[in-house]
């Protein structure tokens, strides 16, 4: 008899610790990290899905502020200024807002990001940006609410939201630009500078047309480091004296380049350096 006593106190024991009842969220929370140019974006929300329901207008009546979601609140976080939608949002984390409306929502960035739902009290000095975006329609009906980014560039983004036949387009505009050239600004001022370093910087000053002459001159501290096996960098250095219009040093440089590559096995470069040096030559 003892012994049973002793199993069944111990089977108690097992099943008050490991009987927690564990069922799905109706609303999942997600989580989207997104990189723009040196811009971290986070976006966490909850997504509730249609399950047959009518929502907007219906479930959520036009013209009353929502949570943007389910559960807490929606947020966003980045780690630099931003310009969304022409307004400029500095370094931080916002609570999202919306008032649905039949053509046009109101987006509210608010200070607060620790409410359930919509705040007990709405204080418009703690509302950093608002503005109005036009409504969408989607190519299909979105069963899920969903929040993404869409026309990833280096400078800038599109913030999607969608559910049921309501879609929002916002535009993030980030200052890739001015944390670059800080960036480099920053790098060069230091007693030792890798290769990598000087190749970055002369590469994205070729990309943003910009500072050629500088670029010129870091992509040559970078093959010095380097050496001219690094054809990568050569092939840079080339399309950089183009640029300057240095035609002829140009060339000069992508058949050294063209050579090493050959030598490393590489038929893309080969090709790339080729297809240059051809049309150089004939302009």
């Amino acid at each position: 008899m003892n012994r049973l006593i002793a199993i069944t106190v111990l089977l108690g024991v097992v099943f008050s610790s490991h009987g927690q009842v564990q069922v799905p969220a109706l609303s999942p929370e997600a989580e989207i990290e997104q990189t723009i140019g040196l811009t971290e974006v986070e976006i966490e929300y909850s997504r509730p899905s249609l399950r047959g329901r009518t929502i907007f207008g219906d479930l959520l009546p036009y013209g009353e502020k929502w949570r943007t979601g389910a559960n807490k609140n929606s947020t966003i976080s980045v780690t630099s200024s931003v310009m969304i939608n022409d307004q400029k949002i500095e370094e931080g984390e916002y609570a999202i807002f919306t008032i649905p409306g039949k053509e046009s929502w109101v987006v509210y960035l608010y200070e607060d990001t620790d409410n359930w739902g919509t705040p007990d009290e709405w204080d418009d000095n703690k509302v950093v940006a608002k503005f109005e975006v036009k409504v969408q329609k989607p190519s299909s009906l979105v069963e899920t609410f969903t929040i993404q980014f869409e026309n990833l560039t280096t400078k800038s983004a599109d913030l999607v939201m969608s559910w049921e036949k309501t879609r929002l387009v916002m535009k993030v505009v980030v200052p890739t630009d001015v944390l670059t050239q800080a960036s480099i600004d920053e790098t060069m001022t230091q007693d030792s500078i890798s290769d990598r370093d000087y190749y970055g910087a002369a590469s994205y000053y070729l990309t943003a047309q910009k500072n050629l002459k500088d670029a010129l001159k870091y992509i040559d501290k970078a093959i010095e480091i380097r050496g001219s096996e690094a054809f990568w960098y050569l092939r840079k250095k080339a399309l950089i004296e183009y640029e300057l219009g240095m035609k002829k040093e140009a060339i000069k440089t992508a058949t050294v380049s063209m050579k090493s590559a050959e030598k490393a096995g590489n038929a893309n470069y080969v090709k790339m350096n080729k297809e240059s040096i051809e049309k150089w030559k004939s302009e």
